[in-house]
This record gives structure tokens, C-alpha cells and sequence, in this order.
């Protein structure tokens, strides 16, 4: 393309994206360079492959159910708990305890699904939608003013119309969309009872389904599916690394790059073009998978390499479910802590270590003491949630993985103040409804501050240090 100035001379003008060469068909690689581009692909890739085994795996359940009678699962529709998650779950690394949880996956290509909102009053709820990349893209909740009614889960491009009685409808950037509503929970019974009409409201279902009328569900009354095979105390192996580059080329083609994106996908595309039809390229991709999980992913599990300094010894995740091209943060949660509420929505924080730099250890009695007028400034709710060295909850006979605001026994200090305690032995009756028991060994820390101030938001406020008890 060219432009001519006034007196006739030709300026060459920049090209566009579809001038612009890519990588050619048929190119020598060596084995480092396939290796450089696999590492890259693997970081890249691991989120959305990681979901897409998701979808395939709950496509095989024929209704909403629960797998192995604790995890909540659907395809085109979503499954409701109708209390705290199960401890003994593997499937989602640290889940909270403050809400009932939803947990769905969709395809869009297939159908739109149609999502009920009730009426929640003054309750905390929200509605996370992720796309395949783990964006959420909804703004759906009680941050955000939503009307009960119905609402509508359409597939990039569709062009249909929204039938009567549709409050709104929300596009879907990829084909995939993986759903869970959340809805607060105080840790009573009373509470639990209140709750139960209205998780039993929470519905998703496909289009053709619909009727205009609210279609209620006594999730107490649903199937249970058998778990899938897990081993070990992690989370379920949702991404194979022996598997990762036959999966991958679906990932290409059903999640659309985003501006900036295609020649990362051309780039990643050549290689898996020439391992299509070489096997030693094929297996240097293997091994270079296998060992990329154990060399960059698996320390992902170590809070220390997930977000950033938030202050006093904490991490804080950086545009947590909303990445774009922020592929280090996208990787990292998705390894340690999949499915993050926006930062609007939650604000998290994390830690290994107490206030020297050692880490957690359940031998030892650690306090956390929030001063007087200084818990988190939130809108919602708040809770410090207690994770074993997987991420996962440490079982225990009290049955307690948290504490904040849904815990209405929580004792205060004469001088205002709030300390938590965190050790694997009872701290003494006087503290033991602030404590959250531990293993023996490593464990870690979190904060939620659900609909957080704008001082959680910009850093004004920061968590408290955790000092190890002498």
C-alpha cells in the first residue's frame, strides 16, 4: 500500500495484519527452538486447556448432579450446594467457606442458556461468568444493582433475538462459559434455613427450556455422579502435560485471539503444524510439557510468585479474572487458585510466611490481630480462610476452615481489636472461637474482602502481619 505526497512521491504506508508474513509452512526447527516456543505455549495455553477438560469432563453428566456426592456440576445448566463446600473436594483449589456455590459448564455453540435471578434482599451474591481464557465477563450481583428475572448467555457473534421476559443479554467471548453463582452464607443455622428458597431459584438451562416462568429446584434432591480418578491431596490433574499439545490446537480453534493475539497464534500454530507431521518434534513438545509443569507451573503453589507485594508480608493478585494479555497472573491463579472473583467484586490476599520470613508451620501458634476499626472496609463480607500446603482445607474436628464476618462468636479484645489464631493444637478455650486449626506442617493464609472499599481497592488498607506466638 502506498501514498502519494503532493508532489507524486510514493510513501510506503504501514501494512495491515493480513500483509503482514507470517511464520512459513515447512520451516527447519531445531529441537531449543521448539522447546522455546513450547515453554512459552505451555504458560500461554494452561488456563484455557485446563477448562476445556472441564467442559468435556462434566458433558458426560446426563442431568445437574453432584460427582462423587460433594462437587456441584452441570453441562448447559449449573448445580447449587445448598451449604459450605465439602472439605474433602479436589476439584477447584482454594474454595471459600463463606458462600454456597454454583458450578456449571456451558457450551454456547450449542444453545444460549437462560439464568434466574431471585430476589436475595439484603444478602451478598454474585454471578461469575468466565469465559474460556478464565475472563469473567458478567456483571452480575448485588455490587451491581441486578433486577431479578431472567437473563440470557449468548455465543460470540449470535445474532438471534431475546424472547419476551428477558431482563438483559450478556455475549459470552468464547463458546465455553463456565458459571458460579455465589451466594453469601452465614456459619448458623438459622441461616442456613433462611437460604435454602432462594438457592432453590438459582437455576441454568438451556433456551429451549424457557417458559417465562421461574422454574425452582430442590438442589437437597439431586443425583450423584461417581468422582473422577484423583491421586494424591491436590487439585484433580485437569491439564496432562503428556496430553497438553494433542489438546491445544482445540484452544486455537475455538477461543478467538484477542487484538494482538494472531501472530502469537500463528507463531504457536507453525510448531503444532510441524509436530502434526514430524514425531520428534511431536515428543521434544511432550517432554518440553512435562517439564515446564514441574519447572514453571508448580511453583505457582508458593504464594510468593502469584500477584504482587500488597504490604506487610502479603501477595495480591494483579487484574484477577479479567487478564487480557497478562499471561505470568492468568497462569499463576489458574495453577493455585482458579475462578477469582474481578477485584471489584473480591479483593484477595495471600501468604506462606509469618512476619521473619519463615513459613507457616502448624507447630506453632500464630496471631493476627486487627486493630480496633481496622477489619477490612468491604460492603459485602470478609473471612481469613486457612489452606494446607495443596491449597486445599485442612480437616478438622471443629469443621472450621474460616473466620470472618459469617461467624457470630468471634471474641474481641477489651481494647477493640480482633486476633485470629492459627496453629494445628486448640490455642485455650478463652481463644478457641478465634482459632483456625492447622496441619502439623506447611500451610497458608487468605483474604477475601468481598465488594471491597476503594482502601482495600488502591492499598490504603493493608492486612495485619502474622506474628508466631513464643
Amino acid at each position: 500500500m502506498k501514498t502519494e505526497h503532493a508532489q507524486g512521491q510514493q510513501v510506503p504506508q504501514p501494512k495491515t495484519a493480513a500483509e503482514v508474513p507470517g511464520p512459513a509452512v515447512g520451516n527447519t526447527m531445531t529441537r531449543e527452538y521448539v522447546q522455546m516456543v513450547g515453554r512459552m505455549a505451555y504458560v500461554w495455553g494452561w488456563p484455557m486447556v485446563n477448562m476445556g477438560n472441564r467442559s468435556t469432563a462434566f458433558s458426560k453428566l446426563p442431568e445437574p448432579g453432584l460427582i462423587g456426592g460433594i462437587l456441584p456440576a452441570a453441562f448447559n445448566g449449573a448445580t447449587m450446594l445448598t451449604d459450605y463446600v465439602n472439605p474433602d473436594q479436589r476439584a477447584v483449589a482454594c474454595p471459600n467457606q463463606d458462600v454456597a456455590y454454583g458450578f456449571g459448564v456451558s457450551q454456547l455453540d450449542m444453545e444460549p442458556i437462560v439464568f434466574q435471578v431471585p430476589d436475595f434482599g439484603d444478602r451478598f451474591w454474585v454471578y461469575a461468568l468466565y469465559d474460556q481464557r478464565t475472563d469473567e465477563f458478567s456483571q452480575i450481583g448485588k455490587a451491581y444493582g441486578t433486577k431479578p428475572g431472567f437473563y440470557l448467555i449468548v455465543a460470540p457473534g449470535w445474532q438471534g433475538e431475546a424472547p419476551a421476559g428477558i431482563a438483559a443479554v450478556l455475549h459470552s467471548p468464547t463458546q465455553m462459559v463456565l458459571t458460579v453463582p455465589r451466594v453469601f452464607l452465614d456459619d448458623t443455622a438459622e441461616d442456613r434455613e433462611a437460604i435454602q428458597p432462594l438457592i432453590n431459584q438459582i437455576n441454568f438451562y438451556p433456551l429451549s427450556k424457557y417458559t417465562g416462568k421461574m422454574q425452582p429446584k430442590d438442589w437437597k434432591k439431586v443425583p450423584v455422579f461417581p468422582a473422577p480418578s484423583s491421586s494424591g491431596g491436590g487439585e484433580t490433574k485437569w491439564v496432562v502435560p503428556e496430553l497438553f499439545f494433542e489438546q491445544l490446537p482445540a484452544v486455537l480453534k475455538n477461543v478467538p485471539p484477542l487484538p494482538g493475539e494472531e501472530a502469537l497464534y500463528q507463531w504457536i500454530g507453525s510448531v503444532l503444524d510441524a509436530a502434526a507431521k514430524d514425531p520428534v518434534i511431536a515428543q521434544t513438545l511432550k517432554e518440553t510439557a512435562i517439564a515446564a509443569e514441574q519447572e514453571l507451573m508448580k511453583s505457582f503453589l508458593q504464594w510468593r510468585h502469584n500477584g504482587r507485594d500488597a504490604g506487610n508480608g502479603w501477595n495480591s493478585a494483579v487484574n484477577n479474572a479479567k487478564w487480557g494479555t497478562d499471561y505470568l497472573n492468568r497462569a499463576a491463579t489458574a495453577k493455585s487458585n482458579i475462578l477469582e472473583n474481578t477485584p471489584e467484586e473480591t479483593k484477595y490476599f495471600y501468604r506462606d510466611f509469618d512476619r521473619q520470613g519463615e513459613q507457616l508451620n502448624g507447630k506453632n501458634l500464630y496471631s493476627i490481630t486487627f486493630p480496633k476499626g481496622q477489619l477490612p472496609p468491604v460492603k459485602g463480607f470478609w473471612s481469613l480462610t486457612l489452606y494446607n500446603e495443596e491449597h486445599f482445607f485442612h480437616k478438622n474436628p471443629l469443621n472450621r476452615y474460616s473466620l470472618g464476618t459469617k461467624n457470630k462468636t468471634l471474641k474481641y479484645n477489651a481494647d477493640g481489636s480482633l486476633t485470629l489464631y492459627a496453629c494445628a493444637t486448640s490455642p485455650g478455650a478463652e481463644k478457641e472461637s478465634n482459632w483456625l486449626p492447622a496441619p502439623e506442617g506447611t500451610f497458608s493464609l487468605y483474604i477475601r474482602a468481598y465488594w471491597a472499599e476503594k482502601a482495600v481497592l488502591d492499598g490504603t488498607w493493608m492486612p495485619p502481619q502474622v506474628e508466631k506466638v513464643k
